[in-house]
């Protein structure tokens, strides 16, 4: 059992940045990838960006050159920098493990807000 904690989240202006952070319960060494999803009010759950145990990182076409996922194995924490936030990028921001294929974990969600 993985359990997974966001933090970070808030009510910016469009432009600034904010950071986000998961603090898992257990040692993330060997999780397979960890990610960011968003939902946004009335549209499906999508994936912001993901980083795998390697380090590989994939990121959705709109947050390319402002976000930046990254992962702390010592402190079993992982980030998301966001800069030049957009109104669009309004949403609840959840937290995700995958420890093995098709066995996911997900935290609570985190809301950021982004105001014109």
């Amino acid at each position: 059992q993985v359990q997974l904690v966001e933090s970070g989240g808030g009510l910016v202006q469009a432009g600034e940045s904010l950071r986000l952070s998961c603090a898992a319960s257990v040692s993330i060494v060997s999780i397979l990838s960890m990610g960011w999803y968003r939902q946004a009010p009335g549209k499906q759950r999508e994936m912001a960006a993901v980083i795998t145990r390697g380090g590989s990182t994939n990121y959705e076409d709109s947050v390319k050159g402002r976000f930046t996922i990254s992962r702390d194995n010592a402190k079993a924490t992982m980030y998301l920098q966001m800069n030049n936030l957009k109104p669009e990028d309004t949403a609840v921001y959840y937290c995700n493990a995958m420890v093995a294929a098709g066995n996911h974990y997900w935290g609570q969600g985190t809301q950021v807000t982004v105001s014109s």
